[in-house]
C-alpha cells in the first residue's frame, strides 16, 4: 500500500536520506521544512535521482496537513517548538514517527552525551505535544545518515517503540523498505528512553573507530532476516 510520507525537517541529512530511500520504493514523499522554497529545491534533488518519483517539497505544516504518516527527523532543540507549529495540522488518525535523539550537542555539548527529558524520552515528549488521535512511535535512532543518502544497503536493525500496535506497524513496514534493514519490536513507548541513548554509543565509536556508518545487529530473534 502506497503511504504519502511527510518529513517534517526533510532538508536535513537525515530526512532527506529517508525521503530518497523511500521515494525509491514508490512512496508518495512531502519534503518539509520551515522554508517551503528549501523543500522544493531537496524534492527537486531527490526527483533527479529517482525518475518518476512522487515527492514535493512544502513548508512543515502544509507537508502534515497532506500525509497518513509524519516522520520528524529535526534536532532535540528544534522538536517541542516545531511540534507546536504543526500540531493543528495532523489529520485524525495520523502517525507520528518520531527519530528525536536527546544529544548534548544540540543545546552546546557533546555529541556524544544525551540530556534528560522531563518526561523519560524525547518521543514521550513528542506524544504529549501531538493532538489525540495521532499515535506517536520512536524509531530510525541508529541509522547512519551518510549510509540512507547512498546507494548501498543500510546493514542496519531498526528498534520501533510505540504503545499503538498500528503506529507500530507503519514503521516496522517503513523501516524494512530500506534494503538491509531489519525491523525490531522494541515494545512500548516509553521503552525509547533506552533506544535513544544508543545513538550518542554508536557516535562515540564513528569517533573512536575514525568511521561514519557504525550500526547495531541484534543476534537470536526468531524474526526474518533484512530484506535482500
Amino acid at each position: 500500500m502506497k503511504r504519502t510520507i511527510a518529513i517534517v525537517g526533510g532538508t536535513g541529512a537525515e530526512g532527506s536520506g529517508l525521503a530518497w530511500r523511500w521515494a525509491l520504493a514508490g512512496e508518495r514523499i512531502l519534503v518539509g521544512s520551515r522554508d517551503a522554497e528549501r523543500a522544493a529545491e531537496r524534492a527537486a534533488e531527490i526527483a533527479r535521482r529517482v525518475p518518476g518519483a512522487e515527492i514535493e517539497g512544502r513548508d512543515n505544516a502544509a507537508a502534515v496537513a497532506e500525509c497518513d504518516c509524519a516522520v520528524l527527523t529535526v534536532p532535540f532543540s528544534a522538536q517541542a517548538g516545531t511540534l507546536k507549529q504543526i500540531q493543528s495540522a495532523f489529520r485524525p488518525g495520523a502517525v507520528l514517527i518520531d527519530t528525536t535523539v536527546p544529544l548534548a550537542a544540540t543545546v552546546g555539548g557533546r555529541a556524544t552525551r544525551t540530556v534528560g527529558v522531563w518526561q523519560g524520552s524525547a518521543a514521550e515528549q513528542a506524544a504529549e505535544l501531538v493532538p489525540k488521535g495521532v499515535s506517536v512511535a520512536a524509531a530510525f535512532h541508529a541509522l547512519s545518515a551518510e549510509l540512507l543518502q547512498g546507494d548501498g544497503r543500510v546493514e542496519c536493525d531498526v528498534v520501533v517503540c510505540a504503545n499503538d500496535a498500528g503506529a507500530r506497524q507503519t514503521a516496522m513496514e517503513l523501516a524494512e523498505k530500506i534494503p538491509g534493514v531489519r525491523a525490531v519490536n522494541g515494545g512500548p513507548l516509553e521503552t525509547a528512553r533506552i533506544a535513544e541513548q544508543v545513538t550518542a554509543l554508536l557516535i562515540g565509536l564513528n569517533v573512536r573507530y575514525k568511521v561514519h556508518a557504525v550500526g547495531i545487529r541484534f543476534t537470536g530473534l526468531p524474526i526474518p532476516g533484512a530484506q535482500p
